[in-house]
Order: C-alpha cells, then sequence, then structure tokens
C-alpha cells in the first residue's frame, strides 16, 4: 500500500505542540512491555512507514531521528494502531538492544512507590547486562 494511503487510512490527528503539529508515538514490544512514548510530526510517521524502522520527531532538536541511528537500539515496526481520536499511534516493534538513553529495556523503568512515595528503579540496567 502507498504512503500516503496509508496515511489517509490511519487519518492521524496532529495537535499544536509548542508550535508544531505532532502525536504521540508508543512503542510496545510484541510481548506487549511499554518501551517508550515521543512525539511523531507527519514526516516521521512518513519515514517511519517508508522504512520500516521507528522515527520520531525530537522537540529539543527540533528534528527527526531515527530510533538507534547512534545506538544502534533499533526498532521495527510490526503492527500500528490508532487510538479512538485517532492523536496517538500505537506501534508493535521488533526492538533491537533497549529502548532507553538511560540503557535500560523499557524507559519506564522509575516506579512510584505508593506506599513511601519513594521512586525506585525497576529493570536492570542493561550496559551492566553485556
Amino acid at each position: 500500500m502507498e504512503i500516503e494511503k496509508m496515511i489517509k487510512q490511519l487519518n492521524p490527528k496532529f495537535r499544536n505542540i509548542d508550535g508544531k503539529k505532532l502525536l504521540i508515538a508508543i512503542a510496545i514490544d510484541e510481548d506487549k512491555t511499554v518501551l517508550m512514548t515521543a512525539f511523531m510530526d507527519e514526516e516521521a510517521l512518513k519515514t517511519t512507514l517508508e522504512t520500516g524502522y521507528m522515527h520520531y520527531y525530537s522537540t529539543s532538536r527540533d528534528k527527526i531521528w531515527r530510533k538507534g541511528e547512534e545506538s544502534g537500539n533499533v526498532q521495527k515496526v510490526k503492527e500500528i494502531y490508532a487510538d479512538c481520536d485517532k492523536d496517538a499511534l500505537l506501534f508493535v516493534v521488533e526492538q533491537k538492544g533497549w529502548a532507553c538513553h538511560e540503557n535500560y529495556y523499557t524507559c519506564f523503568h522509575y516506579k512510584l512507590n505508593l506506599k513511601n512515595n519513594d521512586i525506585e528503579i525497576v529493570g536492570e540496567n542493561m550496559v551492566n547486562k553485556y
């Protein structure tokens, strides 16, 4: 299916965030572990669909980037879901290495303990694993 037709089928609703038209991109692995969230602009979405690898929009660098372009920890797209408002996309990906720039498999490794209000780090630092 051509890229423009795929985007039309998804019908994404890009929202104005800091003066940019963006949507939320959520990446999960095939075991349904939430890996990360980031923003996408239309160019990042098109590039993701064209290449089959996750591309995001960096608000701090004001440009799109390929996940893993420096680390090699790429995300290959397996499935795409749109939420009911069409302003967020969920990507099921095959994760190579780890997703987090802090060297954890998932970016969601900070857990608030509701009993004592302390932050705990869950998961294993992947650098120590190899």
